[in-house]
């Protein structure tokens, strides 16, 4: 039905990037490589090729490395971009650029990066939002600062543990090992064609020199870089997928409680069907600027003594307006008619609904400013206390924060509008590309004495307020790290050891003022922003897909806020504060201590190496939540919010928990012949569990959509502050021919079998936050529907509300009787519009409602799983004409796969992020020119479960890119550049449980960058 990313059908060819492995005292990662690092650097693809390829052939285990073709010169931008060209790497993409790496199956937050050996610590939030997470975002640093990139994916008892998939080491220059004085300058002029709002070019530029002096005794290494990149985006979204089972058409808990609809292709009795809540499409536009700085400083007083001292700055400054075009489903008696499709979850496929009073058009528009800035200190000192026997300290503290900077202290401001003119909807899905299709009346919408702007057109004088957010998010997370390793060389072997304590603290605070209601729901006062908002073709801005007609609006929501603050219809409800909704503190104080030894012999007249090891760790965890308490509001039909009770003062909780792991490692290298190698590895890795999940505290409230008296299911998500990390058994086996100077051929298997894997079971709770209490399920609820029934009149959420507002509020007010005069409440459309549109009338739950019951989902670590795979690769040169190629191609398989017709209420577990990968990568390079061209392709994978209500998975479709790099030396160290990625503009999209049942799909656009650089 859909097009497919075939890897055989679009296997083109590309270049892999690679980069110069300076030295890194710390001995921990990188011992076995000491003597590689200390010969002559030669610049260039293939010379760069080849040192990787060396630490490749030279490592215990299975490594793979990337080195710099020259001082301040990676392969890729990015260096995520860079990764992904290594067997068993891809990577998540952000707005078009890598952002987070999986490897082996295992996500971001299963791998440990490190910044030459030390534990980098991780933040990340985003629009209000987040706080969480482990996952380092390689979008924050630059790579014109680093010099080589080594990923272990075996373990090693000297290597410090929280990488299950592998271990990333980011290594930077250092001056000792460069001698004398080299520098670097650099510029490039960026052109993103996705940019609508920003400058068409924006500047990259960046700077690199190392020196020291002619004795060796002293060094100094500094680079910095500064990039800017405007880039924009324009895509579709559902916000979620309802799953049903089919039953009859009367029946209360339905999709809508309408039996006139007309009903085409009716699921089977007891068939599962699947309903889309909403389709939006959205447009984005971003400001990104990124500073990056380091300052390496080295004191070699004697042949055996060497200090470094180091300080890391990288700052990742994101500014983002959002706007949307959205249309919801409303069901009830304004259902008219839908469509089905034949499979096995009968999705639906059409709909239209009619609205007697009109309905809002959603135009909600935000604005995000978002700051990462990461600082580092670190101290090194090695000190050769004879020719057998070093001994190496190393300390660093590190701190990364990461907040929101906009306007009122928020990192997250948001305008919700509407066009309340609407008077029918349809809706097509089932194709690649859902589209819709409203039609207008514009003697409907807007409070009495606001209409809309009659014109026969869809301009500004339409589009009132809604509801005003603000949201905060601020992480920061810092690591204290201190290692001792020593080492002691002996014939045919060496013996290491070493301690290490580290100590990880993650703070996260949120802040909202949320739903504050200004126009309300109904969209109330058309034409209050005329002269902010303005047209903006949403429709056009796609390139590959063809939405029908359709409007779009554009505004700056920190202007309209203020806008709104001079009318008098809003004393009293803005400007607004935002409250704290939760204050998490996570602790790990780690302890550890290993041994290992190498032995190297022969067996027959194959000589072999042996590393084998042990590592034992203790870790204390501390976690604590300043909780607040929550109350439901019921604000229209379908409509509940839970928010914060401020009324009431947050609860402080906390935990202890603590957990000790043994960790023997093991690798046999056999030179089976003298350009063929076979490794066999064995090990145990751990990765600890996600920020998010250790603390102590409930959140994630949703009321179901509508009462539960009609069934809607409340759901919320709690935390686990006991939970152990994953362990991993690993089993890897390899064989590699180095054919050649620059070639090789490799092939390989793994498996890894994974304790207390991370599930999730859902259970019922009512003691959540002390109990939230539900407002559509109270005595004055029941009231309502008791009414309801005596009157003859439809149990829906509509007249439920309707009813419950008219007793409480309506019934005998001056309000009541200026627009019904005697009338009493009949359910007609004209009294629950005007009920749900009048200020101070949203039913606030009380003491006398009952508590909720949530379907609460709550991580544990009763899952085990078997991931397995395979690994091929291959590089090789074609002599001396300049011409080379990369390929390699990953399978990832695992035992624990989601089921599509899994029941809905059920949360399943199941592996995610397993996909096969492939790279091909041609190359040139001869007579000053160097050229790559590179073909990435990842298969689809599941990247998320249990999603929304309805327990829903996540499938990121098949997904390829091809990027181009050439580049030319005019003179002696002068080059010019060309950079295309994209070059074919490739989109994205992700689904549920089958294709029909779209989440999101983006219309991605080729980014271009030329540039000079010289070298001296």
């Amino acid at each position: 039905m859909y097009k497919k990313t075939n890897f055989k059908r679009k296997l083109i060819a590309s270049a892999v990037a690679s980069c110069a492995m300076t030295g890194f005292s710390t001995q921990a990662l990188a011992q076995e490589d000491a003597s590689m690092l200390e010969e002559v650097v030669v610049t260039g693809i293939r010379a760069s090729l080849e040192r990787s390829m060396d630490i490749k052939r030279d490592s215990a285990g299975v490594v793979d490395a990337i080195s710099a073709e020259d001082i301040g010169k990676f392969p890729d931008t990015n260096l995520a971009e860079s990764l992904q060209r290594i067997t068993g790497v891809s990577i998540s993409r952000n707005n078009g650029e890598g952002s987070e790496v999986t490897v082996r199956g295992f996500g971001a937050g299963n791998n440990m990066v490190t910044l030459n050996g030390r534990t980098m610590p991780s933040a990340s939030t985003f629009n209000g939002d987040g706080g969480g997470s482990r996952a380092f975002d390689f979008a924050n640093l630059a790579s014109e600062g680093v010099s080589g990139v080594e990923v272990y994916k075996t373990g090693k008892a000297s290597i410090t543990t929280g990488g299950i998939g592998a271990t990333i080491n980011l290594k930077t220059t250092r001056p000792l090992d460069n001698p004398g004085f080299t520098a670097s300058v650099g510029g490039k002029a960026v052109m993103d064609t996705s940019n609508r709002a920003g400058d068409d070019v924006t500047p990259e530029v960046s700077g690199m020199f190392s020196f020291s002096n002619d004795s060796g005794t002293f060094g100094v290494a500094l680079s910095a870089s500064h990039q800017q990149r405007d880039s924009g985006t324009v895509g579709a979204t559902v916000n979620d997928w309802g799953i049903y089972e089919w039953n009859d058409i009367t029946d209360p808990d339905r999709a809508w409680n309408n039996v006139d609809v007309d009903v085409t292709n009716a699921p089977d009795q007891g068939q599962y069907y699947s309903r889309f809540y909403d389709l939006r499409y959205e447009f984005t536009d971003t400001q990104r600027t990124r500073d990056n700085a380091q300052l390496t400083v080295q004191f070699a007083p004697t042949d055996r003594i060497t200090g470094t001292v180091d300080y890391t700055f990288a700052e990742n400054q994101i500014e983002r307006h959002l706007g949307q075009s959205g249309q919801w489903m409303q069901q009830g008696d304004n259902l008219q008619a839908v469509t089905f499709d034949d499979q096995d979850i009968a999705t639906m496929v059409y709909a239209t609904e009619t609205y007697a009073n009109g309905i809002d058009e959603g135009h909600e528009q935000q604005y995000a400013n978002q700051t990462n800035t990461l600082e580092s200190f670190g101290v090194n000192l090695g000190f050769q206390v004879s020719d057998e026997f070093s001994v190496v300290l190393d300390v660093h503290d590190s701190e990364m924060h990461s907040r929101g900077t906009g306007p009122y202290g928020a990192g997250s401001v948001r305008m919700a509008l509407a066009n309340p003119s609407v008077s029918s909807r349809e809706w097509w899905f089932g194709a690649e590309f859902p589209t819709y299709q409203n039609q207008y009346d514009e003697s409907k919408g807007g409070n009495t004495g606001f209409p809309v702007n009659r014109d026969g057109t869809r301009d500004p004088g339409d589009i009132s307020s809604t509801m005003f957010n603000l949201r905060q998010a601020d992480q920061k997370s810092a690591v204290t790290q201190v290692k001792l390793d020593a080492s002691y060389e002996f014939d045919n072997g060496r013996f290491d050891f070493g301690v290490e304590t580290r100590e990880m603290e993650s703070h996260t605070l949120n802040y909202a003022a949320e739903n504050v209601a200004l126009g309300n729901w109904n969209g109330g006062y058309p034409g209050e922003f005329v002269g902010i908002v303005e047209p903006f073709d949403i429709q056009g801005e796609f390139e590959d897909w063809s939405p029908r007609d359709g409007h779009g609006f554009i505004g700056d929501p920190v202007a309209m806020y203020e806008q709104a603050q001079t009318y008098d219809r809003y004393d009293g409800i803005i400007p607004v504060d935002m409250t704290q909704t939760a204050d998490n503190l996570v602790q790990e104080d780690t302890a550890a201590a290993y041994f290992q030894i190498e032995l190297n012999g022969e067996l027959g007249d194959m000589p072999f190496a042996i590393l084998t090891g042990l590592r034992y760790e203790q870790t204390d965890v501390f976690s604590s939540s300043l909780a607040a308490r929550y109350r439901s509001i019921w604000e229209s039909n379908n409509d509940v919010a839970i928010r914060v009770d401020p009324t009431v003062e947050s609860n402080l909780a906390s935990a202890e928990e603590s957990y000790d792991n043994l960790l023997p490692s093991f690798d046999l290298t056999l030179n089976i012949q003298e350009d063929l190698i076979g490794r066999f590895s064995y090990s145990k890795t751990i990765a600890r569990a996600g920020l998010n999940s250790l603390g102590v505290s409930a959140s994630g409230f949703g009321a179901g959509g509508g009462s539960t008296l009609l069934g809607a299911v409340p759901t919320a998500s709690s935390s686990n502050p006991g939970l152990l990390p994953l362990e991993s058994t690993n089993f890897d086996l390899s064989l590699e021919w180095y054919y050649g100077d620059t070639s090789y051929v490799s092939a390989g298997v793994f498996e890894k079998n994974v304790m207390n894997f991370l599930g999730s079971e859902t259970v019922n709770r009512d003691d959540l936050l002390g109990g939230i209490r539900d407002v559509t399920a109270g005595p004055r609820a029941q009231q309502a529907a008791s009414d309801l029934a005596a009157a003859g009149l439809s149990l829906n959420d509509d007249n439920l509300l309707g009813q419950f507002i008219w007793n409480e509020f309506a019934q005998g007010s001056s309000e009541w009787q200026a627009e019904f005069g005697s009338a009493v409440y009949t359910g007609t459309a004209d009294q629950n519009l005007f009920l749900a549109e009048q200020a101070g009338w949203d039913p606030i739950a009380n003491g006398d409602d009952p508590v909720y019951t949530f379907r609460t989902s709550t991580p544990n670590n009763g899952r085990e799983a078997k991931i397995h795979g395979a690994e091929f690769a291959i590089q090789h040169f074609f002599g001396e004409t300049g011409f080379g190629i990369q390929a390699n191609y990953t399978l990832v398989r695992g035992d624990v796969s989601f089921d599509n017709l899994g029941d809905p209420s059920d949360s399943q577990f199941a592996l995610v992020g397993l996909s096969d990968t492939a790279n091909l990568v041609g190359m040139y390079e001869n007579y000053g020119f160097q050229v790559r061209l590179a073909y990435n392709w990842r298969d689809e994978y599941l990247n998320e479960t249990n999603r929304g209500g309805f327990g829903n998975p996540r499938y990121i479709e098949a997904y390829s890119q091809i990027d181009l790099n050439v580049s030319y030396e005019i003179i002696d160290g002068l080059s010019l550049s060309f950079e295309g990625i994209n070059i074919t503009g490739e989109n994205s999209r992700s689904h549920g449980r089958n294709e029909a049942m779209m989440w999101d799909m983006y219309d991605l656009a080729p980014r271009y960058q030329v540039g000079a650089r010289y070298t001296f």
